[in-house]
């Protein structure tokens, strides 16, 4: 019958680790594994050199999709900005023009449209500015230090 105790001593035909220690390998010496052929090591490395230039070509691709976007963005609000201001400067011309008018209407009329447009002007060069900072972010050489290429464009 077998023990009560929990510390008593084990069964004699149950296998004991307890005095294992220092290397000692009950069922003897571990097996070494066998030897990996030299085509699979020349496989792996040409599989993850294919699948670098996967990433770089797939990283080149977002890089000018993003100048692309910034690009286009750049465009559409600068024409933006460039329009309002040539109709601000035509407005202006035109105020000038019309002020010299006995009535004092007009110029403060024209006023007030050159004054709506420069604001619609500034808008517009700011939204040209935020988007001129995607192509710088897409065409840096380097993306993990901004600061160096930053301080060269300064």
């Amino acid at each position: 019958m077998a023990s009560a105790e929990p510390n008593g001593p084990p069964a004699p035909d149950a296998r004991s680790f307890d005095g294992v220690s220092h290397g000692y390998a009950p069922d003897g010496r571990p097996l070494t594994p066998p030897p990996v052929p030299l085509e699979q090591i020349v496989g792996d490395v040409v599989d993850n050199l294919s699948a670098t230039a996967k990433a770089e070509l797939a990283l080149l691709e977002a890089r000018s999709e993003l100048a692309l976007h910034g690009a286009t963005w750049t465009a559409a609000w600068g024409t933006v900005a460039a329009s309002a201001l040539g109709i601000a400067m035509l407005a202006l011309a035109f105020g000038a023009i019309l002020a010299l008018a006995p009535h004092v209407g007009p110029f403060v009329a024209t006023l007030i449209v050159v004054a709506v447009l420069l604001v619609v002007a500034g808008f517009a060069g700011w939204r040209a500015q935020r988007s001129y900072g995607d192509i710088r972010t897409a065409l840096r050489s380097d993306l993990t230090r901004e600061g160096i290429d930053d301080a060269a464009d300064a």
